[in-house]
């Protein structure tokens, strides 16, 4: 099974959660459990927050986000055209915030990473990043089922 979605979005705080829910029902068809809705979820927003507070610093700027699904696996791709990260091994390090007057506590990446099977954090040519993230769907119950 192969479906793809895209979602274009103003850099701005209520989107967030507009991004999470759609994202979330993209991937319905996969069957997934509650906690993987969740982790699905929780990962696109720390994803799109990244963007409106460190890409564009709350400033006008858009967010792509794309979704597809081969297989039992949900990609997701979200891309920022802002100032980009300087040093994205740095940024990857949990308590690494460039916004600590923010009570930011710089677990994002860390989060996002729990949360799925694969992150990879790139630069987007000419400016900004990209998130890439995966999640297969089923594997507790195709673990359970080998048993």
């Amino acid at each position: 099974m192969e479906n793809n979605m895209s979602l274009k979005i103003k850099a701005i705080s209520r989107n967030e959660a507009f991004a999470r829910s759609v994202v979330g029902a993209f991937c319905v068809e996969l069957n997934p459990t509650m906690d993987e809705i969740n982790d699905i979820k929780t990962a696109v927003s720390e994803a799109v927050t990244n963007c409106i507070v460190h890409a564009y610093d709350y400033k006008d700027g858009e967010i792509e986000i794309n979704a597809d699904i081969q297989g039992s696996c949900l990609h997701i791709e979200i891309k920022d055209f802002g100032v980009g990260i300087d040093d994205i091994a740095k940024a990857r390090q949990p308590f690494f915030t460039t916004k600590p007057d923010e009570e930011r506590s710089g677990m994002g990446f860390t989060v996002m990473e729990s949360f799925m099977d694969t992150l990879t954090v790139e630069k987007n040519s000419p400016c900004g990043t990209i998130v890439k993230m995966s999640k297969t769907f089923g594997m507790n119950k195709r673990k359970a089922d080998e048993k």
